[in-house]
């Protein structure tokens, strides 16, 4: 395993497209990173960058504190799991996992050695003798990882795995790919589009959008601290709920007020100068108070009408319209989710705001996290 330092870094295509622009991202060693963002943000050209596959424009890559910007991908010391798995037809599995060693002329002993240690280690030792036409997709994509692993590179590349795999499958091969992690021990950069990969897998997530490193740090602090509506809105799902509107304060009284209607914040943390702000509140922030003793569970804030009533077995998420901007509603609190799945399109749920649950924004295009709080 090896440290990734990534410096300055700049990507400009021919047509003066930027796609990266002054990325800087370390990873330490055994660390497994994740780099998410929409489609079209610059991830997977970043990644391609460290492999070798796409050139440099600006600003340097190291890899072991060894400068690769000059070199091509085998002398890196890395190895690429792809999206299309991308195994040799005509081979059989432990071909496929030996073929990387046989090209570099490695003893035979050492070869059978490291086949036997990941196919092992990835539960495929049964399959060796099989063709990739003979298995799953999530064997198929093992035997990919098992390639890469056999070769003990200084780092690992992920370019969205998962993704040719169903619900079930995906879910599965994260848990192995999380655990596999722990054995190896390895350094791993993973792309992903999918928040929730980046959430289970990550030690550290960088958010990328449009070319930029929006945040970079755990999947929790990016969860409960994002630095900008865009972090707030992709990382988490549901997606967290924004209200834009005016916040007025007149010595201990705080009140907020958007799409004409007002919520009195006086007993919450609020900016400390009135103005124009976006409050952003999780879906499990709203809370629809359960028909008995409301008195106790707060203060009714507002009675967002019903839209769409979704279970998911564990927890219900309620689609509803506050204001007549759309919202989610998220809760596996059991009374509340009699009140929420016996609800009707067009009733009305009474219902409070967390307090201790708000996250503040400016007004701007940007959306910067308000971190004057009081």
């Amino acid at each position: 395993m090896a440290k990734l330092v990534i410096k300055d870094l700049n990507k400009i295509y021919e047509n003066k497209v930027e796609v990266l622009k002054n990325v800087n991202i370390e990873a330490g060693h055994g660390e497994f990173l994740v780099l998410v963002g929409p489609s079209g943000c610059g991830k997977s050209t970043l990644l391609r960058m460290i492999a070798g596959l796409e050139d440099i424009t600006s600003g340097s890559i190291e890899i072991g504190e060894r400068v690769v910007n000059e070199l091509p991908p085998a002398e890196r010391d890395i190895a690429m799991v792809f999206q299309d798995y991308a195994l040799y037809p005509h081979m059989t599995v432990r071909e496929n996992l030996s073929f990387g060693l046989r090209i570099k002329k490695r003893p035979q002993d050492e070869i059978n050695e490291r086949v036997q240690t990941a196919s092992k280690m990835l539960d495929i030792d049964h399959l060796l003798d099989r063709k990739p036409s003979q298995l799953s997709g999530g064997q198929r994509q093992r035997v990919a990882i098992g390639r890469a692993i056999v070769r003990k590179p200084a780092l690992f590349l992920f370019d969205e795995p998962l993704s040719n795999l169903d619900a079930q499958l995906r879910s599965q091969t994260r848990i192995e790919l999380a655990a596999l992690h722990q054995k190896v021990g390895a350094t791993v950069v993973y792309v992903t589009h999918d928040q929730v990969e980046a959430m289970t897998l990550a030690d550290r997530i960088a958010v990328l959008n449009k070319g930029r490193v929006q945040q970079l740090g755990s999947p929790l602090n990016l969860y409960n601290n994002p630095v900008n509506t865009f972090v707030a809105s992709f990382i988490g799902n549901p997606s967290m709920n924004f209200f834009k509107g005016n916040l007025e304060i007149s010595g201990s009284k705080k009140v907020f007020s958007f799409n004409g209607l007002s919520f009195d914040l006086s007993d919450a943390s609020t900016p400390t100068k009135p103005g124009s702000y976006v409050l952003g509140l999780r879906p499990e922030s709203l809370k629809v108070l359960a028909r008995e003793g409301r008195e106790s569970q707060g203060t009714v804030d507002c009675k967002p009408k019903v839209v769409l009533i979704e279970p998911h077995g564990h927890e219900t998420h309620l689609v509803a319209s506050i204001g007549g901007q759309q919202v989610i509603i998220r809760s596996a609190n059991p009374k509340r989710l009699q009140v929420m799945e016996e609800a009707t399109r067009g009733s009305e749920l009474a219902t409070t705001i967390d307090r201790k649950a708000m996250h503040w924004f400016d007004s701007t295009e940007e959306g910067r996290r308000i971190y004057e709080i009081k």
